[in-house]
């Protein structure tokens, strides 16, 4: 990774974060952009947000046109206050419904649609066009900002990463065995990484972090260090 790059766009980088599920991307990208004055997008609670739609109306999961209409209607706001990352969906807040096992799953297959992706690609896009952003996901250092200024892939063990999401899980008051939040931990790295459309991979210009064993301040302040060595 070369030094010294100036921002190019109005606001600044846009620094792009991806990984699997339980890497430690929601909340190294909230500090991070919280440390750099820039904007949080989960865009992975954008497909989650979708995927609870598609439950709640029962749309089948082949309908990919009359989801990718559904898409186009939603209004899926990301709000930032002073408690939380809060996700609005047609403006109920449905942090809390968009993070169950059963949803996790569904985001995948909701996610491999290309009707979804492309709805929400626009989104991504305009949101982060003039830089100043951290975005977190799956595909955003390949297909949705492949010319970003700094690439982040975060990375674990199954192991540690189905750990994370259990005690996250249990946090929230639910229910699971950490054996059955570890098996959907893998079943959704498959999923991810095995769908024909933006597959789940690593950017050839991203730097790997692996988080198995780390803090949150450890990986922080590296990623921080590189992303100021950018921009001078």
């Amino acid at each position: 990774m070369t030094t010294g790059t100036r921002p190019r766009r109005a606001n600044g980088f846009v620094v792009a974060i991806d990984g699997p599920s339980g890497a430690g991307k929601s909340t190294i990208t909230r500090r991070l952009a919280e440390r750099l004055g820039y904007l949080h997008i989960d865009t992975g609670a954008m497909y989650r947000a979708v995927a609870l739609a598609v439950q709640r109306t029962g749309l089948p999961i082949t309908d990919d046109e009359a989801i990718g209409r559904l898409c186009s209607e939603l209004r899926i706001t990301l709000r930032h206050d002073a408690e939380a990352y809060r996700v609005l969906l047609d403006g109920e807040d449905v942090s809390s419904a968009i993070r169950t096992p059963e949803i996790s799953l569904l985001t995948s297959q909701v996610s491999s649609l290309r009707a979804v992706r492309e709805c929400l690609v626009r989104l991504q896009r305009d949101l982060g066009r003039d830089g100043g952003v951290v975005l977190e996901g799956r595909d955003i250092g390949t297909v949705v900002f492949p010319d970003a200024e700094v690439k982040f892939f975060l990375t674990a063990s199954a192991e540690e990463r189905g750990r994370r999401r259990w005690l996250e899980l249990r946090e929230r008051g639910q229910n699971v065995s950490l054996e059955e939040t570890v098996r959907a931990v893998v079943l959704r790295d498959e999923q991810d990484s095995g769908r024909e459309l933006a597959p789940l991979r690593q950017a050839a210009d991203a730097v790997e972090v692996d988080t198995t064993g780390l803090a949150i301040d450890e990986v922080l302040a590296r990623l921080e260090r590189l992303v100021r060595e950018r921009t001078g």
